[in-house]
């Protein structure tokens, strides 16, 4: 199983940013998705989730209305738009699996994950 998670990259405040996880070697609807966040130093947080068949969405309170998830289950991605970013969104953000169909945002929920993508938003 692998996911890849690309589109981090340097912002300024109030810009986007589109993240992406590309999955491979699962039955992609047989899993939640989720997008997390981890600063040096501090624990890595929730930010977004979604169903296997994208119908429904849960949001970390820092995220919801800025943030929206989304998922193409016939190309195995997972999206997150991000827009009018903070400077205290920078950080990796990480997508991850879990092997159930409802969203979750409870990490041990989350039985797969991908490498990261770094995300800086400049004040």
């Amino acid at each position: 199983v692998q996911l890849q998670a690309s589109g981090g990259g340097l912002v300024q405040a109030g810009g986007s940013l589109r993240l992406s996880c590309a999955a491979s070697g699962l039955t992609f609807i047989s899993y939640a998705v989720g997008w997390f966040r981890q600063v040096p130093g501090k624990d890595r947080e929730f930010v977004a989730a979604i169903n296997w068949s994208g119908g429904s969405t849960s949001y970390a309170v820092s995220a919801k209305g800025r943030f929206t998830i989304s998922r193409d289950n016939t190309k195995n991605t997972v999206s997150l738009q991000m827009s009018s970013l903070k400077p205290e969104d920078t950080a990796v953000y990480y997508c991850a699996a879990a092997l159930r169909t409802g969203t979750t945002s409870n990490q041990a929920d989350f039985r797969f994950w991908g490498q990261g993508t770094q995300v800086t938003v400049s004040s």
